[in-house]
Formats: C-alpha cells, sequence, structure tokens
C-alpha cells in the first residue's frame, strides 16, 4: 500500500508464528491509540506464520503485511516500508512489552526527539523476563560496546520497544535483515546525528509456550560484529597504529643492540617480532582507510576529519613515500651484502648481522606495500559518472 502520511502512528509487529500473544498485543496497541487520541494503525510484518497469525490480525482490525524474505530485520522493513504514520513504534508481538503504556514514547515523539528508544534496565526488568546470561552480560556488554565506539547515548542498545519519526527512518536506509537490524537502528541514527530520546519500559515475561526466535550467541555475535564493521577507527585504525608506532621505535632501539628489561634481554629475536608487528600495523592502517573510503562513499558512514586527510593523500604521494620507503630498505640491505662480501661471503654473527637485514627487510616490506596500496586507494577514490 502506498505510503500518504495520513495516520499519526502506525504501531508495527514482527510476526512468526505468534498467535498464542498476538491478540493480546494488537488489542493494547489499539487501545492505546484510542486512548491516546491518535489517528494511528497496527501493522502485522508477518514472515511467514503457519499458525494462523495472519488470519486473527486480519480479524483483530490490524493491517496484515506479508515479509517473504526470511529475518527479524527483514520482517521489520517491511512493515515499517508500508507504515502510513508519521511516527511508527516497533515492538515484539511476544507480550514481552506493554503496547498499552506508549504514553513515554508519545510524549517524546512531540517533543521533537527522531528515534526514541526503551530502557529496560531503567524501567524494570519482571521475574524470568530476561535470561542471565542476556542481563547481565550480553546486553550491558554490547550495549557497552556500542556507546564506546559510536558514542551513543542510548543506555539499552537491543531494547526491541522504539518510536521514530518515519522521516528520520527514510533517511537512514537501514539494510540488515538478522537481529543486527537493532543495532543498525541505533548506529545509523547516532552517526546521522539524530535526536535520540530514551524513555524506561517494563520487560515482561513473554507469554509464549515455545522457545524464543534468538539464538543467544549466534545473534550477540552477529550485533557484535555490525559493530565492528561499522567502527573502521577501533577495528583497524587504533589497533594498526599502536602495533606499527611500537614495533618501530622498539624495533629501532634493539637495532642498537641488545634492551635488558626488568632482567629480561630483548636482542634479535625481539628485533624479528617488532619488524612483524609493524608489518602487520601498516596492513591494519591501510585497511582502515580503504574502508572508511569505502563505507564513505557508499554512504554507510559519515565522512571525519582523519578521513578527509586520508583522501588528501593521493595515489602519487603514497606511491612516493613506499618508493622512497622501498629504496631505504634496498639500500641497508645491500649494505649488509656488501659487509658480508667484504667477509668472503663466510659465516656471520647473526647478532651483528641480523641488526641491520631485520630493520632493511621491514623498510623494503613497508615501502612495498605502501606502493601496491596506492592504487587500490586511487581505484576506491574513482567515482562512476
Amino acid at each position: 500500500m502506498p505510503r500518504t502520511d495520513d495516520l499519526d502512528l502506525s504501531i508495527v509487529m514482527p510476526c512468526l508464528d505468534e498467535a498464542e500473544t498476538l491478540e493480546r498485543c494488537v488489542r493494547k496497541a489499539q487501545a492505546s491509540l484510542e486512548r491516546l487520541g491518535l489517528r494511528g494503525e497496527v501493522v502485522v510484518a508477518d514472515n511467514g506464520s503457519r499458525d494462523g497469525s495472519q488470519e486473527l490480525a486480519r480479524r483483530l482490525g490490524a493491517r496484515v503485511v506479508e515479509v517473504p524474505e526470511k529475518g527479524y530485520g527483514s520482517a521489520l522493513r517491511g512493515g515499517i516500508e508500508a507504515s502510513r504514520g508519521r511516527w511508527v513504534l516497533m515492538g515484539d508481538a511476544d507480550d514481552s512489552y506493554d503496547f498499552s503504556a506508549l504514553d513515554g514514547f508519545v510524549e517524546r515523539l512531540r517533543a521533537g526527539d527522531e528515534l526514541v528508544m526503551g530502557n529496560r534496565f531503567r524501567g524494570g526488568i519482571r521475574p524470568g523476563a530476561m535470561p542471565s546470561l542476556h542481563r547481565y552480560l550480553g546486553n550491558p556488554v554490547l550495549t557497552g560496546i556500542g556507546r564506546l565506539l559510536f558514542r551513543s547515548p542510548a543506555g539499552d542498545f537491543h531494547c526491541g520497544l522504539r518510536g521514530f519519526t518515519r522521516a528520520a527512518y527514510d533517511r537512514l536506509g537501514l539494510q540488515t535483515t538478522g537481529m543486527e537490524f537493532a543495532s543498525e537502528m541505533v548506529i545509523a541514527a547516532t552517526l546521522a546525528g539524530l535526536r535520540i530520546g530514551e524513555v524506561p519500559i517494563v520487560l515482561h515475561r513473554d507469554g509464549r509456550s515455545r522457545p524464543p526466535h534468538l539464538r543467544s550467541w549466534r545473534d550477540g555475535w552477529r550485533h557484535l560484529r555490525f559493530m565492528l564493521m561499522y567502527s573502521p577507527d577501533w577495528l583497524f585504525l587504533y589497533p594498526g597504529l599502536l602495533l606499527l608506532a611500537g614495533g618501530l621505535l622498539l624495533g629501532a632501539r634493539l637495532a642498537a643492540g641488545p634492551l635488558a628489561v626488568a632482567g629480561v634481554v630483548l636482542d634479535i629475536h625481539s628485533l624479528l617480532v617488532c619488524g612483524c608487528l609493524a608489518i602487520f600495523g601498516h596492513q591494519l592502517v591501510s585497511l582502515a582507510v580503504f574502508t572508511k573510503l569505502f563505507a564513505v562513499r557508499e554512504g554507510f558512514l559519515p565522512e571525519d576529519a582523519w578521513g578527509r586527510l586520508a583522501a588528501q593523500a593521493g595515489l602519487e604521494r603514497l606511491l612516493l613515500a613506499g618508493a622512497a620507503l622501498a629504496l631505504a630498505g634496498a639500500a641497508l640491505l645491500g649494505s649488509a651484502v656488501l659487509g658480508w662480501g667484504r667477509l668472503g661471503f663466510g659465516p656471520l654473527d647473526p647478532r651483528v648481522t641480523m641488526r641491520e637485514a631485520i630493520p632493511a627487510v621491514v623498510l623494503l616490506v613497508l615501502g612495498l606495500q605502501t606502493a601496491s596500496s596506492s592504487f587500490v586507494f586511487g581505484l576506491l577514490r574513482l567515482r562512476r559518472r
């Protein structure tokens, strides 16, 4: 059905075999719309139910939207895109969220918030409503990671009851199909600079007799994976800079001679490790630049200061920098070979020669990586007309 914006609020419920609890949820939502004096609708986004949920929803006066693509995110995207309200509120149809208590969401939307998150930890979690693994580990850890990586104000990243303006949703361009849709919405809203509010809500024990669709470890990993993919700074850049700088600085010190630290002597073996860390750190920094350029170009991430700085580097500058490093490494390696020649190419003391050979090889590899990466950099900066 085409969107007409003739309603105040659309309440969207994803549904997959929820006949046990769907009626209570729909009736509560309808009662809220009437009590709040809102022109609204209840949209049941059905994801292939086989228990008669579709017919039940239609009898109750809800609008059923069939979503063939499987997944929690797919069902919600299908329902939201078919909704007709200028505001949308989404919530699970398992009766764990109280659709008769939507006043706080409507107040925040009327006040100008573009995304209003429910917070189950501030509102209260009824006995048996959330497994201990989710309550004390999964949700707090993932929310903490999300707040750290993206500086989001949301205190409960994965609360399934949330409201937003349809205009804000259309701007976000959400893509995920699974449970990570919950994370994607919060992250995209934060990165887009939307006004995000929060409402304490009570989480009740769901009314289903069957196990939930949620799979703790699988879906937790999907949330974490998505957060990391959307944060190339923390995934690649910061670890890469740390490894690169640490490897080069400590390696430079060890190239001058052994180093004793708390009774432990670091020598050429540690120098070799430093060289490997520096090379791996360089690879991570390169991946950070490539990921940032791609994500900004495709509209997944906004451009930031270091992204603009990286974009200004230019293929030729990177190519020249790589050539300079490679030449320095080759010159140092050539010097080592000449020194070996002066000794008749016979046996060498590795504690002496490796202090020159290892830095030479590291510089050579870093230079070649930089030079070859410059062409990938140039390709990612191409724009299709």
